[in-house]
């Protein structure tokens, strides 16, 4: 803690946090006593010091800008009423996972922003284990489609990384497979996450300059030409320097993302708003998927969603977008959603943001369509054959008889039920 509160008594340290801060809400971390209150502020450069002399360890900053959030920004308050105070937000492209595949990705996705005309973009390394790419808002136009671009978050900043996420699908597969040959699963994502699900309204990421508490690390900004050779040494907090700037308001080029966006919305009307495979549209057809008109027991449960429901230390966001689906569709309403989601966010090791929780939960009450969890491993007498499948991922898959069955852990509790009315 010693080393912590010498680097953040460092002017050019305070300077550039505060630089970044302005406008927008912060959060800050206490170590394992968690995050001070919220909404907050910084007021000067001089409180990064004086909150690290209280034990603060990281502070982490809103996507989104502000009017006044100190004073503006309540728990509970509604998209119209956040729309209101909304200065506009920042595209910050949130890349983890594997840490050399994730270098990888952030290349490819700077070389996608460049292919746009895009040059005003920031990148830093998160801290941990991946990166993160910003775009100021001021790059933007100011209106689409008759309709402030302001307003249109989180909606617009799910649809550009969706955009972009499948524009470097193909070049990701292939740079991976050159650096392991071994890899052969045609989806790369479940090596790199790069998930706009996650992106909602007072969604925080980690400031540049601020200190990560799992790896001692300090997230840095680099130059673009340093991510495929990037060293984690260079972020260890006695060689850190603070000469690249990010989100560098000065050095933009007003509306050159312009382009980006209509591209993004262009190629989002013309396919699917859910991207459902052929196996999860014959499963749907299927008796056992018609879906309860009460919520189902949760002894009927697969041992994938008891076990997650358990408490996890890692991966709960995932989880959470699972369950959330998983839950609608066995008969329950959004109040047993929500009231079971909040539990379950309790048994966790370190809980969700209860804001972040509503976000997604009124996110998923707004989906006209019901989406099935994804499918269970093919391969269930190895487990080790399925290292793309998410519960594999997540270590909660556990199958027991039934399991070996099944295609989807929707279709367990609809079938285990079935089963046991008859006997």
């Amino acid at each position: 803690m010693d080393d912590l509160l010498k680097y953040y008594s460092r002017k050019d340290v305070q300077k550039a946090i505060f630089q970044v801060s302005i406008d927008r809400e912060i959060a800050v971390r206490f170590g394992d006593k968690g995050y001070g209150r919220r909404p907050d502020i910084l007021q000067f450069e001089t409180d990064i010091h004086e909150l690290a002399k209280q034990g603060a360890t990281s502070f982490n900053i809103s996507e989104e800008r502000w009017k006044n959030p100190f004073y503006a920004l309540k728990p509970g308050m509604t998209k119209k009423q956040l729309d209101e105070i909304r200065i506009g937000w920042d595209l910050i492209i949130d890349l983890d996972g594997e840490f050399e595949y994730c270098k990888i990705a952030a290349y490819l996705i700077i070389e996608a922003l460049k292919f746009h005309n895009i040059c005003s973009y920031s990148i830093k390394f998160s801290g941990n284990r991946g990166f993160h790419i910003a775009v100021p808002f001021e790059t933007f136009p100011s209106t689409l489609n008759k309709v402030e671009t302001k307003l249109l978050f989180p909606e617009s900043a799910k649809i550009i990384v969706s955009y972009l996420k499948s524009m470097i699908k193909e070049h990701l597969f292939e740079m991976i497979r050159e650096k392991n040959p071994s890899f052969k699963n045609q989806d790369p994502f479940t090596l790199v996450d790069i998930d706009p699900i996650v992106i909602s309204s007072r969604h925080m990421f980690r400031a540049p300059y601020s200190y990560h508490e799992k790896s001692g690390l300090i997230s840095i900004p680099i130059h673009e030409k340093d991510i495929l050779n990037f060293n984690k040494e260079k972020a260890k907090i006695e060689n850190v320097n603070t000469d690249i700037k990010f989100l560098d308001l000065e050095k933009i080029k007003e509306k050159e993302s312009s382009q980006l966006i209509i591209q993004a919305y262009d190629s989002y009307h013309k396919i699917k708003k859910f991207d459902e495979d052929k196996e999860t549209k014959i499963l749907m057809q299927k008796k056992d998927f018609q879906q309860p008109q009460t919520a189902l027991n949760e002894k009927y449960f697969p041992p994938c969603i008891k076990t997650g429901l358990a408490g996890m230390s890692d991966g709960k966001k995932r989880f959470l977008f699972i369950l959330m689906n998983f839950l609608r569709n066995v008969g329950y309403d959004y109040d047993e959603i929500k009231n079971l989601v909040l539990e379950w966010n309790k048994r966790n090791k370190e809980p969700l943001r209860e804001n972040y929780i509503m976000s997604q939960l009124n996110w998923n009450k707004r989906q006209k369509q019901n989406i099935l969890p994804q499918n269970c491993p093919k391969d269930k007498e190895n487990l080790g054959n399925n290292a793309d499948n998410i519960y594999v991922d997540l270590g909660i898959c556990n199958p027991d008889n039934l399991c070996k069955l099944i295609k989807n852990p929707v279709n367990y509790t609809i079938r285990k039920s079935k089963l046991k009315l008859h006997n």
